[in-house]
């Protein structure tokens, strides 16, 4: 950087130096390309090392411990199946707030591999120097994925969070965490975007986007700015191999810190709620009807008895603005609802059939997201597997076969036409390179056997795929229930 600053002032002074001997002055008017205009940057440093050596006690290494079930035994003689169990490991990273062991992490990071609604048994804190530390778990949230959970000790290195606002695409970050169980790294970068919406939907889709280097095991970790405080808790990647190509994601420190604050003190978290299905107005609709596009989103579908519903909001409705705020990509109206305390009375500027209109709504509580993913099930829509934040079961499954399914429910059998009473597992999610793919399961089926075995739980299917491996099977075969007809059975290969 020395080398930079020496040669823009180089051009500086010849720039004056012409300027005397041609009579042509160089004002603040000339254009010039932006490469030109003087904006080396200030401040970027020549090494991290003096920031990164005061921040990496403050961050922590978080490992998990779980029972989980593998296999069934049968005793031929009782006719008892007995469930085979082994403890599972995992883990991620994690940053003290507080001299007294406070400390922030992902809540995927401490879910169990039955679902993000359940703890694993066990949570261990590791410090920079190695020392150990069982951890107790203050507090879970997982449609925010945040966590707090808590060491027995005093005096400790701690951090800050603050606002990403102030910061802008550009500005160096660095990341510090667990990657891949190799132990404290710190990696850098740049911030790619902010507010990014990465199309998750619900009311935490803003992301800080970072080049920064981040793998799986640094979820929970922080990202700094140089001021050595935390805009951001690393969250997740977009990549085609798993592993990083550039393009990570945290959580803003300001969406997280009142997450964090109320799990501390023990407070229910309420969040806003329309019930309403949405997507977002593409360019030949905004087209249709005469609208800037990116503006608006479309009402899909209503829930019945929620508040949309109660409110008189109708299907094909256009929500242009929610209590005065505009409806955008970067604004959407999850985040706008959810953001405002359930029982308030708002306004929606909507068009209905072309025409504006204005309805007023009592906003309702948001139920969890597993919730809304069921009662909001459509077959027909196309979903795309986004980042890692998914239990240990999910990945399993998804490793297997390509594949993310939900626990069936009334709901959902009632939006696909089945029996109410019917069991299994919904396909939620199909990855195009998945051997499911390549079996012809779509999203909307219904997984309800393996090997003849009825599945109800992720348990059980991840039990199934490891009771055939361990018996040294490529396949397995599921029975597979469509939305019409009768239980198919096929045989899915399992991927290494």
């Amino acid at each position: 950087m020395r080398i930079a600053y020496s040669v823009t002032t180089a051009l500086l002074l010849t720039g004056s130096v012409i300027s005397l001997v041609t009579g042509n002055p160089v004002t603040a008017q000339t254009a010039v390309p932006v490469s030109q205009a003087g904006l080396a940057p200030a401040g970027a440093p020549n090494s991290f090392a003096d920031l990164a050596a005061q921040l990496q006690p403050a961050v922590v290494n978080i490992a998990t411990k779980q029972k989980v079930r593998v296999a069934t035994s049968f005793n031929p003689f009782t006719g008892e199946q007995r469930p085979i169990e082994r403890e599972q490991a995992s883990g991620g990273s994690g940053f003290i707030i507080s001299s007294d062991g406070y400390i922030v992490t992902n809540n995927h990071v401490i879910a169990s591999g039955t679902g993000q609604n359940d703890e694993v048994d066990s949570v261990t804190v590791t410090l920079f120097g190695g020392k150990e530390y069982a951890a107790e778990i203050i507090g879970r949230d997982v449609t925010s994925d945040v966590a707090v959970i808590k060491i027995k000790a005093k005096d400790l290195p701690f951090v800050e969070m603050a606002s990403s606002q102030e910061s802008r695409v550009g500005d160096w970050v660095i990341a510090i965490g667990n990657p891949l169980g190799l132990g404290s790294t710190v990696t850098a970068g740049i911030i790619s975007a902010l507010q990014r919406n990465i199309g998750a939907g619900g009311a935490y889709d803003r992301f800080i986007q970072t080049d920064t280097a981040i793998n799986p095991g640094n979820s929970g970790g922080p990202l700094f700015n140089l001021k050595g405080q935390v805009i951001g808790i690393n969250n997740r990647l977009i990549s085609p191999i798993g592993a990083n190509i550039g393009v990570g994601f945290a959580i803003p420190a300001e969406e997280a810190e009142p997450v964090v604050e109320a799990l501390r003190k023990g407070e229910k978290l309420q969040r806003g709620y329309l019930g309403i299905g949405i997507r977002p107005v593409d360019e030949d609709t905004a087209d249709s009807l005469g609208i800037a596009k990116n503006r608006g989103e479309l009402v899909g579908n209503i829930q019945p008895n929620q508040p949309a519903a109660k409110a008189g909001l109708m299907e094909g409705d256009i929500v242009l603005k929610v209590a005065g705020k505009e409806v955008t990509p970067e604004q959407t109206l999850s985040y706008i609802v959810a953001n405002i305390k359930p029982g308030t009375k708002i306004t929606l500027d909507i068009l209905r059939k072309g025409k504006p209109k204005k309805i007023d709504v009592v906003v309702g509580e948001r139920p969890t997201e597993q919730e809304i993913a069921q009662s909001n099930f459509n077959p027909d829509e196309e979903k795309d597997f986004q980042g890692d934040t998914e239990s240990s079961d999910a990945k399993v499954i998804r490793d297997s076969f390509g594949i993310s399914v939900l626990p069936m429910d009334e709901r959902i059998a009632r939006q696909l036409g089945m029996p109410a009473d019917q069991k299994g597992l919904v396909v939620d999610i199909v990855g195009r390179a998945g051997t499911a793919a390549a079996k012809g399961l779509r999203r909307g089926n219904v997984i309800v056997s393996a090997n003849y075995k009825d599945i109800g739980t992720t348990a059980d299917l991840v039990a199934a795929i490891k009771e055939a491996k361990t018996a040294g099977r490529r396949t397995l075969l599921l029975g597979v229930k469509p939305q019409r007809g009768a239980t198919q059975y096929v045989a899915v290969a399992i991927a290494e």
